[in-house]
């Protein structure tokens, strides 16, 4: 009589091969994402449907925001670990610059008023977008504070993923950020139609977005919002993930991004899908040129571009990541 042979149960590691999904290269998820695309089956009325992307994946527009808001809410726990993979922590040194740049709190003096002979200043009113867990916010409040002596000037943090946002909240409870709660506003909202009754016209001098606008269903959108609330003469300024210009450490970039952050994703967080399309949706960003055109259409004045239509960005550890500003006119009211 044969030997009876009993299968043993998988191990932890076994498991996590056969419940998800395997490695994709660049190369290998682009490829998954056009097949996906020329096998799926198409709705008789899909000419109809406008689709946008998320990650390589071509998906209604309507279903992108959920979609976001689900690995969001998945990694709001593990936020900060999840740009230090992103970035090999260098994201960092990137926001603390990022906020240097925007020196907030500094606004000129404005004229005398009437009851008073003195010259006088005027607190800045800044609008954080994508910003839940403060992470921009706390730095231009204490760049205020410690630099400007600006003990006035407040942030409002807007994000539509209540997880983020409670996550900042809670964040705000510690001590090295107590001191800037009384200043922070904290508002669920779309960046792409902002609460008009709460984000008035004309009423924001500076706007931030820092590593969220790439996440967004229609970034044109949220730039013509950002034109709406900034006054004249304020600020957009958006720190986001880019492309490296250098052939050599593009190559090392893109192979650790998507050879280890899905992997490490797994590991780290117990969420390999979420590290996937947020790598993925880097290489879908659009190149520095074109962003700084699209900025322009939206009828901001971009600084730093030279005679011969060259510049207007500032490319941060090679391109890895880029800063963009825009300038809303004096006459844009």
């Amino acid at each position: 009589m044969p030997p009876r042979i009993t299968a043993s149960a998988p191990s932890p590691f076994q498991k996590l091969l056969i419940t998800r999904q395997p490695y994709r290269c660049l190369s290998c998820s682009i490829r998954l994402s056009q097949s996906q695309s020329e096998s799926a089956p198409q709705p008789q009325n899909a000419s109809s449907q406008p689709t946008t992307h998320f990650g390589f994946e071509e998906i209604p527009s309507s279903s992108k925001s959920s979609r976001v808001s689900s690995v969001f809410s998945s990694v709001a726990s593990s936020y900060d670990t999840m740009n230090d993979l992103m970035s090999l922590g260098i994201h960092r040194l990137w926001k603390d610059h990022f906020v240097r740049s925007l020196n907030p709190g500094s606004k000129p003096l404005l004229p005398a008023s009437s009851t008073s002979q003195e010259p006088r200043t005027e607190p800045w009113t800044m609008l954080d977008i994508a910003g839940g867990t403060g992470d921009i916010a706390f730095r231009l409040l204490a760049h205020a504070s410690l630099l400007n002596n600006d003990h006035t000037s407040r942030v409002i943090v807007s994000d539509i993923n209540p997880a983020m946002l409670s996550a900042g909240r809670t964040r705000a409870q510690q001590p090295q950020y107590a001191p800037y709660a009384p200043r922070l506003e904290w508002l669920e909202a779309n960046a792409e139609s902002l609460p008009p009754s709460i984000i008035k016209d004309n009423s924001i001098d500076l706007y931030t977005v820092a590593f969220g606008i790439r996440n967004f269903t229609s970034p044109l959108k949220a730039l013509r919002e950002a034109y709406r609330v900034l006054k004249p003469g304020g600020v957009f300024a958006c720190l986001e993930f880019s492309k490296v210009e250098n052939r050599v450490l593009d190559a090392v970039y893109k192979r650790w991004s998507f050879g280890a952050i899905p992997i490490i994703g797994q590991l780290v967080a117990g969420d390999r899908d979420s590290y996937q399309y947020l790598v993925e949706s880097i290489e879908r960003f659009p190149r520095q040129r074109e962003w700084r055109d699209r900025i322009s259409e939206a009828g901001f004045l971009v600084p730093g571009v030279d005679e011969r239509g060259e510049g207007g960005w500032e490319n941060l550890t090679g391109g890895v990541a880029a800063i963009h500003k825009g300038i809303k006119p004096l006459n844009g009211g």
